[in-house]
C-alpha cells in the first residue's frame, strides 16, 4: 500500500477544486477530476483532500502523479510525486543442472 501526499492542498482556500493527473512517459491520464476516479482507479484509489490512497501497487503504477489544486480566487497550487514501484515480478528460475558423476564400475 502507498500514500501520495497532494503537498498543493490549502485547507484555508474556500471550496477548492482537485484534479489528480498520471504522467508515464509522454501519456498523461486525467484520473481524478470533478469529484470523481476515474477508471480504472475508481475500485483501486481512496482519495482524500490531502492525498490519495492505494491498496497496492504494481510497476505499471510507476510514474509521476501531479496534483493540482485550484481555488475559488483563481489561485492554482501543483505538486508532483514519481512513484518508482521495484520487484512485484516473477524471478525467472532456472532448473538445476544435472551433475556429472563418476559412476563405479
Amino acid at each position: 500500500a502507498v500514500d501520495i501526499p497532494c503537498s498543493a492542498f490549502r485547507s484555508a482556500w474556500t471550496n477548492p477544486r482537485i484534479e489528480w493527473k498520471f504522467q508515464k512517459g509522454s501519456s498523461l491520464q486525467l484520473f481524478y477530476y470533478g469529484g470523481e476516479l476515474t477508471e480504472p482507479y475508481r475500485n483501486r484509489v481512496r482519495f482524500s483532500p490531502t492525498s490519495i490512497h492505494f491498496e497496492s501497487v504494481t510497476r505499471e503504477d510507476s510514474g509521476k502523479y501531479i496534483c493540482e489544486v485550484v481555488g475559488d480566487g483563481s489561485q492554482i497550487a501543483k505538486s508532483e510525486v514519481t512513484l518508482t514501484v521495484q520487484g512485484g515480478g516473477a524471478v525467472p528460475c532456472h532448473p538445476p543442472g544435472v551433475p556429472s558423476l563418476p559412476l563405479p564400475g
